[in-house]
């Protein structure tokens, strides 16, 4: 009988530890939960009302109408280069823009120019045709091309290179 009030006695606090750990656990869980909606809420509230890019239309309705900064595009000379290839002959031909903040900024990097395409010269020559195959590879390159730019026009900035023209044969 003594066996059997004992066997009883630990399976009631064998019960009572699980019951608590099941309260920790929620209490973690509710506590992790309440974390990540907080953080959820924060970055909707960042979003959602965070500072405005618009301003009032001028006509004085209650719509908003977008700003939009002025660019102004700077046409480089077109460059025909030959790609590194193992055997037949491929070539790359290129016309590129500059897209800059003002007309000051043109001014700024015309004197860089020389400096600007022996960079663009250098690095187009040592492409390969796989190099420039599909939308991912001519990101890449732009990517580049925009990198080369700036570092050799610093402390002007280019804000963008745009692809008027790319022929590879």
């Amino acid at each position: 009988m003594a066996d059997e009030n004992a066997a009883a006695d630990d399976d009631a606090e064998k019960a009572e530890r699980s019951a608590g750990g099941g309260k920790k656990k929620l209490f973690l869980f509710g506590g992790i939960g309440l974390v990540v909606l907080l953080g959820a809420g924060g970055a909707a509230y960042y979003f959602l009302m965070g500072p405005e890019t618009s301003l009032p239309s001028p006509d004085g309705s209650d719509t908003l109408v977008e700003v939009q900064k002025p660019v102004v595009f700077y046409d480089l000379p077109e460059m025909t280069v030959n790609l590194a290839t193992d055997g037949r002959t491929t070539y790359l031909k290129v016309r590129i823009a500059l897209e800059v903040e003002n007309r000051a900024m043109i001014e700024q990097i015309q004197p860089f120019l020389p400096r600007i395409l022996d960079a663009f010269q250098i690095y187009l020559r040592e492409l390969r045709p796989a190099d420039l195959e599909g939308s991912a590879g001519l990101f890449r390159l732009k990517e580049e091309l925009l990198r080369r730019i700036n570092l050799s026009v610093y402390p002007a900035k280019v804000e963008g290179v745009l692809f008027k023209e790319i022929l590879v044969q």
